[in-house]
Parts: C-alpha cells; sequence; structure tokens
C-alpha cells in the first residue's frame, strides 16, 4: 500500500468507523457467538500471496462483528464505561503514524515532553495538590500507565524498594531477603485505598486512613480508576478530600473522560521513588542531554514503569482536552450521572425493586426484593435477550444487578427503555417464581 493507496482507503476506514458509530444503536448489543466461532471462519495460516483491501473490510463484517460486544452502544451498562471519542481516535492515528518508542526523552523528545505537561493540566483539573505536579522545578509528577492494575503494580514495587533501602541503612546488617518476609501490605476487600470500588462505586474516608499512614510512614496509594475523572467537576471535588495524604494516585481517563484506551493516569509526591525502584541505564540508552540539568522531569519507559517502551499516549490527551475543554468535560460527566439518578428514581417508585448502595456517580446497584436466585434468573433473562448488557456484584452476601451509564451517546430514551425492558422480565420472572 503506497500513500495514494493510504489517502484512499484511509477515507474508506473513517466512513467506515462513523458509520459504525452512528448506527451501533441498531446492533445488538452482545454477541450470540459460543467460545472458539472464530477459528472455522478464517484460514488455518497467512496468506502466501495478499489478500484485497476489499476482502478484508468484508470480512470485518462477516468474521469480527459477529463476536464484538458494543461497548460503545447506548444499551450497554456493564463494567464501566470505556472512554471514546472521535478527537481521541484521531490522536491514535497520528500516534501510529509517528510510530515512536518513547523510553527515553532522546528517543522521541516531543512525546516524553508532552506527557509530562499533560499529565499537570489533568492534575490541575482535578486541583490535586501542587506536590503532584512537575512544573518546572517540581519533585513529584505525572505518568501514563497501561492501566490501574498496572499502576498499583508499578507503587507495591516501589514503595517495596523504598522502604528496603530505608531499613538497609538503618540496619546495615539486615539483607534484602529478611527484610522482604516481613513487610507488608495492607488492604481491605477492595485492594488499595479506593475512590469509587468496582462493585458499588464506594469511597474510602482519606481523611481517616491518610493520616494514619502518613503518622506510621507507610506508602499510600490511591485507587480512584472510575471515580476520578469525575473530580473535575466542583461539585464531586470533595470526594477527592484526603488526597494530600498520599504518596501516588492513579485514576483511568480511558474510563469516563474521552481518551480512548489505554491512558491510565499515575502520579507521585516524589518520582525519585519510582525512578530509584525502576531505574537502568545502558550505555545505548544513554543521550547528551541526560545530565545537562535542562531537561523537564519528564518520565521515560525506563525509568517509571514496568515496560522499556510506551506510545506517544499524551497525543490523545492533548486532542481530547484542547478539542472538548474543561466545561465540555465537565459537562459530559454531569450528563452521565443525572441519568444514573433517573435509573434510580425508576426503580425507586417500583415497589418489587430495592436499591442496595447509595447512588453517587454513575452507577445504580439494584436488585429485586427477594432471593439471590431470584436475582441471578432476572439477569440471566436480560442477557439471554441480549437487549441490554448488565453485569452482577455481591454486596454482603446479595447477588445484585449493577446498571452502569457507559456510552457517550445514551440518552435519556435509553434508561427509560432499558427499564422498561428490566420490568417486563422481571414480571416474568415473579410469575415463573409462583408457578
Amino acid at each position: 500500500m503506497n500513500s495514494s493507496e493510504f489517502r484512499r482507503r484511509g477515507k474508506e476506514m473513517v466512513d467506515y468507523v462513523a458509520n459504525y458509530m452512528e448506527g451501533i444503536e441498531s446492533r445488538q448489543v452482545y454477541p450470540d457467538v459460543e467460545p472458539g466461532y472464530l477459528r472455522p471462519l478464517i484460514p488455518a495460516t497467512a496468506p502466501q500471496e495478499p489478500d484485497t483491501f476489499e476482502d478484508i473490510i468484508n470480512d470485518i463484517e462477516k468474521i469480527i462483528m459477529p463476536g464484538v460486544t458494543h461497548w460503545h452502544s447506548p444499551y450497554f451498562f456493564a463494567y464501566f464505561p470505556t472512554a471514546s471519542s472521535y478527537p481521541a481516535m484521531l490522536a491514535d492515528m497520528l500516534c501510529g503514524a509517528i510510530g515512536c518508542i518513547g523510553f527515553s526523552w532522546a528517543a522521541s523528545p516531543a512525546c516524553t515532553e508532552l506527557e509530562t505537561v499533560m499529565m499537570d493540566w489533568l492534575g490541575k483539573m482535578l486541583q490535586l495538590p501542587e506536590a503532584f505536579l512537575a512544573g518546572n522545578q517540581g519533585k513529584g509528577g505525572g505518568v501514563i500507565q497501561g492501566s490501574a492494575s498496572e499502576a498499583t503494580l508499578v507503587a507495591l514495587l516501589a514503595a517495596r524498594t523504598k522502604v528496603t533501602r530505608r531499613l538497609q541503612a538503618a540496619s546495615p546488617e539486615l539483607t534484602p531477603a529478611a527484610i522482604m518476609e516481613k513487610l507488608v501490605a495492607y488492604a481491605s476487600d477492595q485492594v488499595v485505598a479506593t475512590l469509587g470500588t468496582t462493585s458499588c462505586c464506594s469511597f474510602d474516608n482519606l481523611l481517616e486512613v491518610g493520616p494514619l499512614c502518613n503518622k506510621e510512614d507507610m506508602w499510600l496509594h490511591i485507587d480512584a480508576a472510575y471515580a476520578g475523572s469525575a473530580f473535575i467537576c466542583p461539585e464531586f471535588r470533595p470526594l477527592l478530600h484526603g488526597v494530600e495524604f498520599a504518596d501516588s494516585f492513579n485514576f483511568n481517563p480511558h474510563k469516563w473522560l474521552l481518551v480512548n484506551f489505554d491512558c491510565s493516569a499515575m502520579w507521585v509526591k516524589n518520582r525519585t521513588d519510582l525512578t530509584g525502584a525502576f531505574k537502568m541505564d545502558p550505555v545505548y540508552l544513554k543521550h547528551s542531554h541526560q545530565d545537562s540539568g535542562k531537561l523537564l522531569p519528564s518520565p521515560s519507559g525506563l525509568h517509571w514503569q514496568l515496560p522499556l517502551g510506551r506510545r506517544f499516549r499524551s497525543l490523545k490527551m492533548w486532542f481530547v482536552f484542547r478539542m472538548y475543554g474543561v466545561k465540555g468535560l465537565q459537562a459530559y460527566i454531569r450528563k452521565h450521572v443525572q441519568l444514573s439518578h433517573e435509573f434510580e428514581s425508576l426503580v425507586s417508585q417500583d415497589p418489587r425493586f430495592e436499591i442496595c448502595a447509595q447512588v453517587v456517580l454513575g452507577l445504580v446497584c439494584f436488585r429485586l426484593k427477594g432471593s439471590n436466585k431470584l436475582n441471578e434468573a432476572l439477569l440471566q433473562r436480560i442477557n439471554s435477550a441480549k437487549k441490554i448488557h448488565l453485569v452482577p456484584c455481591h454486596l454482603r452476601d446479595k447477588f445484585v444487578l449493577r446498571f452502569a451509564i457507559c456510552s457517550r451517546t445514551v440518552e435519556s430514551s435509553h434508561v427509560q427503555l432499558a427499564w422498561e425492558h428490566i420490568r417486563e422480565l422481571a414480571a416474568a420472572v415473579l410469575s415463573a417464581e409462583r408457578e
């Protein structure tokens, strides 16, 4: 494919993507396929001669789309949202075209520096304490990780390295092995200190946990994977009170801030805690500017994360933040929260149902009053019908249905239709139980 054909095929692909997004509401939200459906549909080996672009495009609808769960359908209410926007898609195209591997400043200065600036932009949008920002002289800073799970592991490894070195300095006779066997990580049943848990979007009290961690000189990592995006709205910023006690903080713009996956934002108060754990300087990665003192405190793959290489992911943030503006992003968050409260109101008006957790942001946890078996049957009917898609959770031994506002294009009409569908299926379940 030369540049001339790329121009033509690129325009065709943009049309296909736009048509897919515009028509996604008419597609069945959850596929009908069974495990292993795809292998019989494609050859056992790669083609010896090139296929045509037309054949590949045709196979998308014949082979790929039948097995796609449409996360961006306005009838997808499962898990949590995964962000999608046209500006982020365009930025991903540019990222692929530039194709740099940003493992150091010299490997691509713009990749390294834009990430630092975008993380400061985002930190200021959340009103993070100044200690977490890089600025020109700050000790902290932000870095894009692949996921919140990855950020948690990075924080854990950095904390382990920091305390091991501190104890070795205080007691040189202790071996690393002797120290390691005595280290303890404290967690709740939601893993770490969490703002917006996966099950029910509950919030730990940082104003209680934080001072205790500081007093005991314990590393505090805060995971706000889903809820963090909402903190750009002043009315939700109080949910972040206590972040000043943390050593590291993380949330996923790729969930709810219109920046397509992957983009997990992580900040640390002291970046040397990370670089101390992950730094390596092989001669082939050295460059003439690294000791000049002129560099920004920029993330590079070999010092701030587990993988060596990193993509130019900050382009997505740059495009989205500029094309939506803070006010546009705030409006998007507020709309989702309003829709969740609308669904909560509908559930509350039906005496057969109960709300199982406080609705704070875009998640409603609800169930039929009755046994777990009854609610399992309801969820089975909902997901078998494939008009909408939900997933469950357990809260205090109760089987609970989760209704998460997810799609960028979801409207009140979709929420209303989803509720009517749930009510009809609930009536059938209750009728079957009486028989």
